[in-house]
């Protein structure tokens, strides 16, 4: 096939726009699950039904144990996100799926600074006033809450593990930069539900709780959407650059307005829409900056 045919361009964003399907789905069937059985299980649980199901392609397509390099950012990268999906999954319990996905589009311009600091990158003025757009955005969806007597104690812990949960997705995004060019996906995806799974089960004994019966269907489908969402985001970013793809990542806000309301009759406030927009402008004006750097002179 071409590669600059309308299909070779076209499958990528729409392998993307299906991977987001995939894990916004996921997230609803992840509250569910943690609102049954607890947060901590939960995530748990989910990490070794995806080990379960993606362990066997692996083995199936065995090309030898990881490189020592390549282990070490699996652990790193394994870690990090166990910590990063606990801390987002309890956010969800605290708050509507939509205001959760807002929030967490900060993590992309968390990511600027971070790769100031870890990589010596420079911050461009462009990129520092989209960064702006993006803490007001977030400042927006706070203020609609207070606004409303809707920020009590629960509102504050969830704000506060998402906002958690971003900044450690903006540093998984500088680890997932190496990790991707030192192994493939199946062992990436393999290694990632493995090293989360086993952290959980190292620490379960302090802070599992009992796995309730009515949790395994929730389970089941988070950890098969999970693996098929990772997959499908793999297939896309190798086939299309970051700056085509990651408008895609938006999408995900509807999704989680969509199934919020009809799973649990979650409504999208009017500050959540305006703080979502100041938000996913600040991103797209980076994502834009980044392709006119690239552009030949």
């Amino acid at each position: 096939m071409d590669s600059d045919s309308p299909s070779s361009r076209f499958l990528p964003i729409a392998a993307a726009a299906l991977g987001i399907a995939f894990l916004s789905s996921m997230d609803a069937f992840m509250k569910e699950a943690a609102l049954l059985t607890g947060t901590y299980t939960a995530t748990m649980a989910r990490s070794l039904v995806g080990l379960v199901i993606i362990a066997p392609f692996w083995l199936w397509r065995w090309q030898g144990w990881p490189s020592r390099a390549a282990m070490k950012l699996h652990l790193e990268r394994g870690a990090i996100s166990a910590v990063m999906a606990l801390s987002f999954f309890y956010s969800i319990t605290k708050l509507p799926l939509a205001e959760a996905i807002a929030i967490s589009f900060i993590a992309p311009l968390i990511a600027l600074y971070l790769a100031r600091v870890l990589l010596g990158e420079v911050i461009q003025p462009a990129a520092i006033f989209a960064s702006l757009l993006g803490f007001a955005g977030t400042i927006v969806i706070v203020s609609g809450k207070m606004g409303q007597g809707d920020f009590d104690r629960d509102a504050m812990l969830g704000i506060g593990a998402v906002l958690f949960s971003a900044m450690l997705y903006a540093y998984n995004f500088i680890v997932i930069r190496k990790q991707s060019q030192a192994a493939g996906p199946l062992e990436i995806a393999t290694f990632h539900s493995g090293v989360g799974g086993l952290i959980f089960l190292v620490a379960a004994p302090f802070f599992a709780t009992p796995l309730e019966q009515a949790a395994w269907g929730p389970l089941i489908a988070a950890g098969l959407l999970t693996v098929c969402g990772a997959m499908a985001l793999a297939w896309a970013y190798a086939r299309a650059e970051a700056q085509v793809l990651v408008p895609i990542e938006y999408s995900g806000f509807l999704w989680a307005s969509a199934l919020g309301w009809l799973f649990f009759q979650e409504t999208v406030t009017w500050p959540t829409l305006a703080g979502t927009g100041l938000i996913v402008a600040g991103c797209l004006l980076t994502t834009r900056r980044a392709k006119a750097a690239k552009a030949p002179a």
